[in-house]
């Protein structure tokens, strides 16, 4: 017993000398400045400013088809990307612009909205992007009547 304690005891001892190297001089400056650099540019990003996050087109006929702009600005420092822009359902069509928009620069999305539904209609579209959230959010609103309806909607 006496035996595997000594042995465990200088099996310990060799193995935390042998880890005492000098870390410090394994390090390569070319990687450095590499990492540096990879990571200064990883903090560059695009942010995407809307004019307006919704749009309400107030009262509308039912089936009466609809059309907004939605501008934005990227106030962010790199070159902005959508990837993708969808609705809740169907009868909203987002049309994103598809080349990227340079620092500083505006663009608009278009939002068509065919005029379905009845009463208070909402709806939501997502905006897929190169920015720190990843995805943005604008909505579109309408007070649908039935057609042939007299007018009902919410007094304004």
């Amino acid at each position: 017993m006496k035996r595997v304690i000594l042995f465990v005891g200088a099996l310990s001892l060799f193995a935390f000398n042998s880890c005492k190297e000098n870390a410090s001089n394994k390090i390569n400056s070319a990687n450095v400045a590499v990492a540096a650099e990879r990571d200064e540019s990883a903090k560059l990003l695009p942010v995407m400013t809307f004019d307006k996050a919704e749009h309400d087109f107030g009262t509308i006929e039912q089936g009466a088809a609809q059309e907004t702009a939605f501008k934005f600005t990227n106030t962010g420092n790199a070159p902005l990307i959508i990837t993708s822009a969808t609705s809740t359902c169907g009868c909203t069509v987002p049309n994103p612009p598809k080349d990227p928009i340079a620092p500083g620069e505006s663009s608009e999305m278009i939002v068509k909205f065919n005029g379905s539904g009845q009463n208070q209609v909402t709806k939501t579209i997502t905006v897929k992007a190169n920015t720190e959230k990843g995805t943005e959010l604008i909505r579109i609103k309408a007070f649908v009547n039935p057609k042939g309806a007299a007018p009902l909607g919410p007094v304004k």
